[in-house]
């Protein structure tokens, strides 16, 4: 009992200072986003069509797909002009529909922001707070802007390439301390989704198109949400819901899945038509305790020295850590060399082996990948 006790505090205490930032105070729980977009109720009650539009809490991405299709496209951007919040997130929806909606939706909540950023009424703190999300929005103007939904920290999914005409896709997940806010930033790119996109898509000679996805609350600092699975539930099924729309019009995906966001993309419950395969990297555990339990082949990046995910306890105790670490012989995984990484974040850099093989998964390229030790397991095809 009395070890039991130590496993139990070693969890809290060491997978909660590796999985946050690495602040010296506990962050609040998280609140996880949930549930159609803001603006769901006007969407629902619009009978301009004469019809009834599409649920976006229970219409399938198919169903979704089939309608906007059977619309003029005047039809369609009519849609988008009077609902811009819904059909920026409507999995199923062309990809130049959603981004034209994210673009309205994008320029009217920065309006609101810059009105509330101007109101004396409002302290200095709410204030610029405000202002600081009018620039954010500004500085998305004009980039592709897959989703959009200004609730809670904030949330984002921006395309990096072609989606229409790349033979192959991938989906980038983050982990903890990511949101609309952060997603994207000078300091610490490879940290950074959209830094983590940009890096694979240069390493693929442009021939992928990749989507850093931030669509779902993660968790922020220390505190039990980093050694927990609740918002990796949450997350999941918008994972899940998300991959399925794309996978309707592009075909399944390979999905990149850092820390805290490869327990998201297990609690996902891929299946082979959403994703060609998981590619996790600085990954506390998956919450299972073998590959062989998720449905679609799991890559595991070679885990550095330098990367302080490693001090995490791979343990899984009345609901706290994260289980087996996946590049553990014992989980199964296929595991891949990534010499020349440094850190937590370093995985994507530029010149290391592991942005290498990323980038040869991405492209379907099993050949190309070197993996660890003498085995060549690694390499089977996706």
């Amino acid at each position: 009992m009395q070890r039991f006790g130590r496993t139990l505090v070693a969890t809290v205490l060491a997978a909660a200072a590796v999985l946050g930032t690495g602040a010296a105070t506990a962050a609040a729980g998280q609140v996880a986003v949930t549930g159609p977009p803001p603006g769901t109720a006007a969407w629902r009650a619009d009978t301009v069509l004469g019809v009834a539009l599409p649920d976006p809490a229970t219409a399938t991405p198919a169903e979704v797909a089939a309608f906007l299709a059977g619309l003029t496209p005047a039809g369609r951007e009519a849609l988008a002009v009077r609902h811009p919040l819904v059909v920026g997130n409507l999995d199923g929806a062309p990809v130049e529909l959603r981004y034209r909606a994210n673009a309205l939706a994008l320029a009217e909540e920065r309006s609101a922001e810059l009105a509330a950023a101007g109101d004396e009424r409002l302290g200095g703190s709410a204030r610029a707070a405000a202002r600081a999300r009018a620039e954010r929005y500004a500085s998305l103007a004009g980039r592709q802007i897959l989703a959009f939904d200004p609730r809670g920290r904030g949330q984002v999914a921006e395309v990096f390439g072609d989606l229409t005409l790349a033979p192959r896709t991938a989906v980038v997940v983050p982990g903890s301390d990511i949101d609309l806010m952060s997603f994207d930033r000078a300091g610490d790119p490879g940290g950074t989704p959209a830094g983590m996109a940009r890096a694979l898509r240069a390493a693929t000679g442009e021939q992928v198109a990749v989507v850093a996805w931030t669509g779902y609350t993660t968790p922020v600092g220390l505190g039990l949400d980093a050694v927990t699975e609740d918002l990796a539930v949450a997350g999941g099924r918008r994972l899940a819901r998300f991959l399925t729309g794309l996978a309707a019009q592009r075909g399944a995906a390979t999905v990149f899945c850092h820390s805290y966001g490869s327990v998201v993309c297990a609690r996902a419950g891929l299946g082979p038509d959403q994703a060609l395969g998981v590619v996790v990297l600085g990954s506390p555990g998956m919450g299972t305790g073998r590959a062989a339990d998720l449905r679609v082949p799991v890559w595991a990046a070679e885990r550095n020295a330098a990367d302080w995910i490693g001090d995490v306890p791979h343990v899984s105790v009345l609901g706290l850590g994260h289980g087996t670490d996946p590049t553990d012989p014992a989980f199964g995984a296929r595991v891949l060399s990534s010499a020349g990484s440094h850190g937590h974040t370093g995985y994507f850099a530029p010149g290391t082996a592991s942005l290498a093989n990323f980038a040869a998964l991405a492209a379907g390229d099993p050949a190309a990948v070197t993996c660890t030790g003498a085995g060549q397991e690694c390499r089977d095809a996706i």
